[in-house]
């Protein structure tokens, strides 16, 4: 079953949505009013639907938090209908914007498409091999030539980036996207940083090659 959260300050509004998702099918549906409380209980649940304003955290805050521990698909439901605050939102790791109120058949819809999609992103190769060094994407490791290589949790994250997209370019907002939740001067200084200690532990010429201007790939 899948299990879905609403992080909404506003219980009416929350009421509302829970109750509108539990009529499309959705049987376990949480409520909760606080972005802190989400950041301690993500791990329970397959989708969010977050609002932007909240009493105690901002919601981009919390978004930017979560992305940078958890790939759990998130809706952002919020009043703020502007390009701006979609933007930044998208930008940061939401999975989909919509502008309360909403339509609550089409979220149902856009939720089962996003957790599905992301299921599909999952089942695929679970180990990545690239001549000696193999990468277990579940087990979270890395191996060269039989051993283990200990990285840091941002080093590995960066390392999982490249070696899901194997023999193709990944640019590097995607990689700040994905590992940091942002892309921002600072992020892209922390890539430099993290790539050059990733080659360097890894120790392999060639296996993650640089695109000037772009980004990297991990070779086959």
């Amino acid at each position: 079953m899948l299990r879905v959260v609403v992080v909404e300050d506003d219980v009416g509004v929350a009421e509302a949505v829970i109750d509108g998702l539990r009529a499309h099918g959705f049987g376990a549906v949480d409520h909760l009013s606080h972005g802190l409380d989400l950041l301690t209980s993500y791990t329970s649940y397959d989708a969010v639907i977050l609002d932007l304003g909240l009493p105690d955290l901002n919601g981009y805050l919390v978004l930017r938090q979560l992305r940078k521990v958890s790939d759990v698909p998130v809706v952002v439901l919020t009043a703020e209908d502007d390009e701006y605050s979609a933007v930044s939102c998208l930008r940061a790791g939401a999975d989909d914007y919509i502008i309360k109120p909403p339509r609550v058949g089409e979220l149902a819809a856009r939720l089962e498409s996003i957790v599905r999609r992301c299921r599909t992103t999952e089942s695929g190769p679970e180990v990545v091999l690239a001549g000696d060094v193999k990468v277990d994407l579940a087990a979270r490791s890395v191996e060269v030539a039989g051993a283990p290589i200990a990285l840091t949790q941002k080093e590995f994250a960066v390392a999982r980036v490249l070696a899901e997209h194997a023999g193709v370019a990944v640019g590097r907002d995607k990689i700040m996207t994905e590992v940091w939740g942002e892309k921002t001067p600072s992020t892209s200084r922390s890539l430099d940083v993290h790539m050059g200690a990733l080659r360097a532990k890894l120790n392999r010429p060639g296996l993650i090659i640089t695109i000037h201007g772009f980004g990297y790939r991990w070779s086959r």
